[in-house]
């Protein structure tokens, strides 16, 4: 690790989007910033997303009926007493805030994705039609010179906004000459957009994220007060000074094995984020004396893992969320039964994993596969297999179901009397097991041509052959991490505030508890509370803020109307 200087005001800990938006923030208050990150290569699990960020009360909601008032019913209505009245109450005032400063004060740009509904649009406060997900517009990475190849590299395509794929209501493409456009000059979207607008902006300040940089001991050497934090050391035996403050936005503990049996709450074996997100804020804070929260909690997945598939050198975790919601699929267990609405949000779906079998003594939902027929293949396809392709080999197939049976395992005569039961119920329009398509939310990632309406997601399965995918219990970052005020300043075991230190994003106590309020869930809450950390750290160093910021030197591309 290398610096030009070892002593600043502030002193960042990750450069994910919470990171990122903190260094920014504390810049525009006049503090000295530096930015490490333990990769090689910045962006964090941001990169790795689809950049949405969930802001209730937004600025871009347009004619959506939606106030702090809503926000907050909506968050209180799931809380099962996890979340902070004053985290909650912080975060939605702060919102729209953020949306006006960061769009002023750096290249990012966003725009709302029509249509998208909260993931629990049912409960008081939650927005059935959409208004609070906003996706990040596109930006020319030719703009960040050499730092265009020292981001995470993309799992999904960088050349679509999110509004363009199937996940925001698009239909996963662009025409010919606009994609050749985009990749002539390297135009990005998704979390690219995001990392590459808030990197630029932090170039634009002078400040260059230090990479292959791993903290691992926060510094306490002040006379007048031993519990303050004053810097931080790095596992090459360098020190860093920082007059005002070190904000922790080193992501979460979930490749920590070891964290991960200690804290939480059920079985976590399929990561979907960088693998460097092994929990060094977590025991930082932890050394310094802090108070934990929300610790059993995660980002909770659905993956499938495909032999052969790898990224940063290891098995690659792809989050399952189409694919299980399509007509035609459900999800059975070791049983060969369903046990859930295979159609709900991603991390509610989490819980169904974590059911334990008192009298096995075992997980009762693990393993478990989903279960598709031909004309599903045929239709849309599977996981990069075009429709009406053959099933790739990695995927077990049979000709008929009681052949499946066997092949998976389950008890003779479960799975063909499971797929009976479905198709009746489907012909019914309902499913009175589970209350699949019941929500507005759950066919938003189905058949479009079914949406809105139960018949975006429930279809029989009538057509041999039958195919089957094992799913893993996965997670997209944990939520657990040190307690902070309304502020992001990390709370001591006595609930007084750790003088000098900071917390944003996954590495702090999850700001929603177990709720994940819609798409951009993660990254609206980590975000506004990077922009309240970074700014009150920032404000003991500089005059105040600027009143505005660079703004983007080159126009993007048109965007086709994707939307829905």
């Amino acid at each position: 690790m290398s610096a030009t200087d070892t002593e600043f005001d502030v002193v960042v800990l990750g450069t994910g989007g919470a990171g990122l938006v903190a260094a920014v923030a504390a810049a525009d208050r006049g503090a000295s910033v530096a930015v490490f990150e333990k990769g090689e290569r910045i962006g964090g699990t941001t990169a790795l997303s689809g950049g949405t960020t969930w802001i209730p009360a937004n600025p871009h909601r347009g004619d959506v009926e939606d106030g702090r008032a809503d926000g907050l019913a909506y968050l209180a209505s799931l809380s099962h007493g996890m979340i902070d009245p004053a985290l909650a109450e912080a975060f939605v005032d702060t919102g729209p805030e953020f949306v006006e400063w960061v769009e002023r004060a750096t290249p990012l740009r966003y725009h709302l994705v029509p249509g998208l509904p909260d993931y629990h649009p049912e409960h008081p406060g939650g927005l059935p039609g959409g208004g609070r997900s906003l996706d990040p517009a596109l930006f020319c990475f030719g703009e960040l010179g050499p730092w265009a190849e020292r981001v995470v590299p993309a799992q999904r395509t960088p050349r679509l906004t999110l509004t363009e794929t199937p996940l925001g209501g698009g239909t996963g493409a662009a025409a010919s000459p606009t994609r050749a456009e985009r990749r002539e000059q390297d135009w990005r979207g998704c979390g690219h957009a995001l990392v590459g607008s808030l990197l630029k902006a932090l170039l634009d300040r002078g400040v260059e994220p230090v990479t292959g940089a791993r903290a691992t001991e926060l510094l306490r050497d002040s006379p007048a007060d031993p519990a303050a934090v004053t810097g931080v050391r790095f596992d090459d035996g360098t020190e860093v000074t920082a007059r005002h403050g070190v904000v922790i936005a080193t992501g979460g503990f979930e490749w920590d094995p070891e964290l991960v049996a200690s804290f939480l709450r059920g079985p976590m074996t399929s990561p979907a984020s960088v693998p460097t997100n092994t929990g060094d804020g977590l025991r930082m804070a932890m050394g310094a004396g802090a108070a934990l929260g929300t610790m059993r909690e995660a980002w909770w997945v659905p993956t499938i893992e495909i032999p052969g598939d790898e990224a940063f050198g290891r098995q690659r975790a792809q989050l399952v969320l189409r694919e299980r919601t399509l007509p035609r699929s459900i999800m059975v267990n070791r049983t060969g039964r369903r046990f859930t609405n295979e159609a709900a949000n991603y991390n509610a779906l989490g819980g169904a994993f974590h059911q334990f079998d008192p009298t096995a003594f075992d997980y009762a939902n693990l393993p478990c596969w989903l279960i598709f027929d031909a004309r599903y293949l045929r239709e849309y396809g599977f996981l990069g297999a075009p429709p009406g392709s053959p099933a790739p080999d990695w995927v077990t197939s049979a000709p008929d179901l009681p052949a499946l049976t066997a092949a998976l395992g389950l008890p003779s005569g479960s799975l063909p009397d499971t797929v009976s039961r479905w198709n009746t119920a489907v012909e019914g329009g309902t499913d009175p097991e589970f209350g699949r398509g019941a929500s507005a939310y759950d066919g938003w990632n189905g058949d479009l041509d079914g949406y809105p309406g139960p018949g975006a997601t429930l279809g029989p399965l009538t057509e041999a052959p039958f195919h089957a995918v094992e799913i893993h219990s996965g997670t997209l970052g944990t939520k657990g991490g040190p307690r902070t005020d309304v502020d992001g300043r990390v709370l001591s075991l006595s609930g007084a505030v750790i003088p000098g230190l900071y917390a944003a994003g996954n590495a702090m106590s999850g700001v929603t508890g177990m709720v994940y309020g819609g798409a951009g869930g993660t990254l609206g809450p980590g975000m506004v509370f990077g922009y309240r950390a970074g700014r009150h750290a920032g404000a003991a160093a500089g005059p105040g803020p600027r009143t505005s910021g660079p703004a983007p030197s080159t126009s993007a591309p048109s965007t086709p109307g994707a939307g829905r």
